[in-house]
């Protein structure tokens, strides 16, 4: 491409980047209908300062309002402070919609820039350096804005809003606040809010160890604007003290339920206990309105009676995640007995154990589904785009047509699902395996804990077969879900070191023994999704040498992020040569997160992975794991799109600091994105290192979770 400060007079020139391909046609003699549409997946920056000056051809189309109207420069690591300026100059009275969202990079001045978009009607500004006075200055600017998301960061202060500011916010209809103090941010200036999404990451200490609390600062309004509201969503990081602020916004909508409100969504990791309001809340909201999407704390679902009063009008998102609901209460309260629910996209029943086992069997240890209550499920829902029933044992008696597997191949739509590994395991498999006697043998785990794992002393049924195999319920499964684009199967006992929503060090548990019957064939099948964009396998320990993860790194092209945890035999990384193989086909893998005790990140690994030419964010978690610092430098000098480079092993602290501080010295300058953590898994001062890494990376990659079903589709922008 040219530069940004060449142009090209002559009408009928031809760029050399269309240079004739096969039959002898250029890519400028496609129609202009077809131009855009490729053009439209060029980034904003690249368009508007490089593929506008190659001829006057692009230039004219470059400059379309299909393509101006709308930019983002979300994940656009290339996108330096010198570039959105001159982006914003060029185009910034034609930008209608601009998504920044984890710019974290770019500096407070940089961003002020966005007041030149004076036509702004949409603005996502999450994880951008704002001040209170800053804010006030960009949005005096935006007459037009209607939808906004900020970050409220410590010592943001609404009293410094300016009266154009509010003029603005008093006409945002749709606003997005990520708190990280305790504070209702701008919502008592936005008096026509008809969609709140907030998400709570306030930590219960500051850096020095003060304990904060959660009330909100003296001066602010406690009476938010909510009597227009459609949308409140509400998600909340593991803490006190976000439960404590989130309270006070609950307790406006307990006074008077807002007439019109649809979605009422609530994600709280471990218990939240009810109160006298959020009481109030729920009866009022199950007399006067009808909702489309729902998730309530687990406690406020437990034992109660509220589905069964909750009135619904075509919902298309339920999460009950981690509640003891019954697959009598699922099919009762929620399906209504086989209600007609094809309006239901998305199904989170994440860490529900006892929802596809009837009430008789609620309090025994007991794991095997109900056939009947699954086959009324996938027949009421049956247009589900995406399900999760991962964090649980769901286990298949032997029997034709009962199978989880071949009941889930009817939902046709899918397009991700998250399962425990233990589910996918073939009964009849199963029933034909010896029962052996598991040798037990101490692992650390922790700060010198340790938990006794049982390591199967049969082999694996599956030993030496690494192809997929037609007659397994797994690969019928997948082969009725062509165009599956996220698949996660999770480990029913698996738990991270490094978890989103739970405490990083506790105890471990070892796999589901059926889990010992999912192994390299098994993964070998997942190679059928040709469309398979995200791929997350944790705790599969019948892993014997990774050989199914050659599979689908061949034929699954379009796989942009890999999440592996866990994976084969605790003590020993025995799948090693086989990710080698696999990385090297992997020419579109994004982001890859590897957590496994004793992995060394060594010379090899780093010069497989070097293959991975899109590759931009690297996690590894390895408890008692190694790495080679002159084959990280190495890998991050052969791949220049790396800016997110992330490592907890068991190395020393001097070594971490010293190896972060060369990577940081040596592509720092030519990557402005750039963030590197180097730091020991088990070190005490973890804690404050995590606080300091950009939001969009922790929630992304660093810190392990679920991601199927996690929010309602199309939640925001």
């Amino acid at each position: 491409m040219a530069s940004s400060g060449e142009d090209v007079s002559t009408e009928d020139d031809v760029p050399p980047a269309a240079a004739d391909v096969a039959g002898g046609a250029h890519l400028l003699g496609f129609s202009d209908e077809i131009l855009l549409h490729i053009l439209s997946h060029v980034p904003s920056i690249d368009l508007v300062l490089n593929v506008r000056h190659t001829c006057r051809k692009l230039a004219a189309l470059c400059l379309d309002k299909s393509l101006v109207h709308t930019v983002l420069l979300q994940k656009d690591y290339q996108a330096s402070e010198d570039k959105v300026k001159q982006l914003v100059k060029e185009i910034g009275q034609e930008i209608q919609q601009l998504n920044m969202a984890g710019c974290y990079w770019l500096s407070g001045s940089t961003i002020e820039h966005v007041a030149r978009c004076r036509g702004l009607v949409k603005v996502n500004l999450s994880g951008c350096h704002l001040t209170s006075l800053r804010l006030s200055k960009v949005l005096s600017a935006l007459q037009h804005l209607r939808s906004l998301a900020i970050d409220v960061s410590p010592g943001f202060d609404a009293s410094q809003l300016s009266s154009e500011c509010k003029a603005t916010l008093s006409r945002v209809r749709e606003l997005k606040q990520t708190l990280f103090t305790p504070s209702y941010g701008v919502v008592p200036c936005c008096a026509s809010l008809q969609k709140l999404l907030l998400y709570f990451e306030i930590l219960d200490r500051t850096r020095e160890g003060a304990v904060l609390s959660g009330q909100l600062m003296v001066g602010q309004s406690n009476v938010p604007h909510y009597q227009n509201l459609r949308v409140f969503y509400a998600r909340l990081a593991p803490g006190y003290i976000n439960q404590e602020v989130v309270r006070l916004y609950l307790a406006v909508l307990s006074d008077r339920t807002p007439e019109n409100l649809h979605a009422f969504l609530i994600s709280v990791p471990g218990s939240f206990a009810e109160s006298g309001a959020t009481k109030n809340l729920l009866d009022s909201m199950a007399r006067n309105v009808a909702l489309d999407a729902l998730q309530l704390p687990k406690s406020w679902l437990n034992g109660s009676s509220l589905l069964q009063h909750m009135k619904f009008n075509n919902p298309f998102y339920f999460s009950f995640s981690r509640c003891t609901l019954s697959g009598g209460h699922l099919i009762q309260r929620v399906i209504n007995g086989g209600k007609d629910l094809r309006s239901l996209a998305s199904l989170n029943l994440s860490g529900c154990v006892h929802c596809l086992s009837p009430d008789s069997l609620l309090r025994k240890a007991e794991d095997a589904i109900d056939s009947s209550i699954l086959e009324t499920l996938v027949a009421a829902c049956c247009n589900l785009r995406h399900l999760n029933l991962s964090a649980a044992h769901h286990h298949s008696a032997e029997g034709p047509g009962g199978h989880l597997c071949q009941l889930l191949a009817r939902l046709r739509h899918l397009r991700s699902l998250s399962l425990p590994v233990c589910s996918v395991a073939d009964a009849a498999a199963w029933a034909d395996r010896v029962p052996v006697q598991p040798v037990m043998r101490a692992v650390p785990r922790g700060f010198g804990k340790k938990v006794r794992i049982g390591v199967q002393t049969c082999p694996s049924p599956f030993l030496g077969q690494a192809a997929p195999q037609p007659s397994s319920v797994f690969w019928s499964l997948l082969k009725n879900l062509p165009f599956l684009e996220h698949l996660e199967l999770i480990g029913s006992n698996f738990s991270s070191a490094m978890p989103r929503n739970e405490p990083a060090i506790r105890n471990s548990l070892p796999p589901c023994s059926r889990a010992q019957n999912v192994g390299d064939s098994e993964v070998a099948a997942i190679g059928q999704l040709a469309f398979l964009r995200h791929l997350t396998l944790a705790q599969l320990p019948g892993i014997l040498t990774g050989s199914g993860l050659v599979s689908i790194g061949l034929q699954c092209q379009q796989l942009q992020s890999l999440s592996l945890a866990n994976l084969g035999m605790m003590g020993k990384v025995v799948y090693m040569p086989a990710l080698s193989d696999m990385l090297k086909h992997c020419r579109r893998l994004k982001d890859l997160r590897l957590e496994q005790p004793y992995f060394s990140a060594n010379a090899q690994f780093f010069q497989a992975l070097s293959q991975c030419s899109s590759l931009q964010r690297l996690c590894l978690v390895s408890r008692s794991g190694s790495l080679q610092p002159e084959a990280v430098l190495a890998f991050m000098a052969r791949c220049p799109h790396v800016v997110v480079c992330h490592m907890f092993t068991g190395e020393s602290l001097a070594t971490c600091k010293n190896l972060q501080q060369s990577l940081l010295r040596s592509f720092q300058a030519e990557r402005p994105a750039l963030n590197v953590v180097i730091f020991p898994l088990l070190h005490e001062g973890l804690t404050d290192v995590i606080r300091d890494v950009p939001m969009v990376h922790l929630d992304e990659i660093t810190l392990f979770k679920s991601r199927v079903a996690e929010e309602p589709p199309n939640l925001w922008w």
